[in-house]
């Protein structure tokens, strides 16, 4: 298996954005082919657009419940900064 997928870490990112995923450092254009050959296969290529939007569509969602998760965060954190000034006495 390693034969057929090597994995250098210290090969240079050249392909941009889908090669800054940690998993996938390393792997050539043809693993990528590889890889879709083998899916064409199980799936069909009926199947293969459908499965692409789900995927998408699934990403989409994360990303979306991850932004709500960090403007929740950044509403709390602001709110205890500002709840910060009534913890001090009347004296100081």
């Amino acid at each position: 298996l390693i034969a057929v997928f090597p994995l250098n870490i210290h090969k240079e990112v050249v392909m941009g954005h889908i090669m800054s995923i940690p998993f996938l450092i390393g792997i050539g254009w043809q693993e990528i082919v590889l890889i879709f050959l083998v899916l064409l296969l199980l799936f069909g290529a009926k199947r293969l657009p459908e499965l692409a939007r789900g995927l998408g569509k699934g990403i989409r969602e994360f990303k979306g419940a991850v932004k709500d998760v960090e403007d929740e965060l950044d509403d709390a954190a602001k709110s205890v900064g500002d709840t910060s000034d009534l913890d001090k006495p009347d004296g100081e």
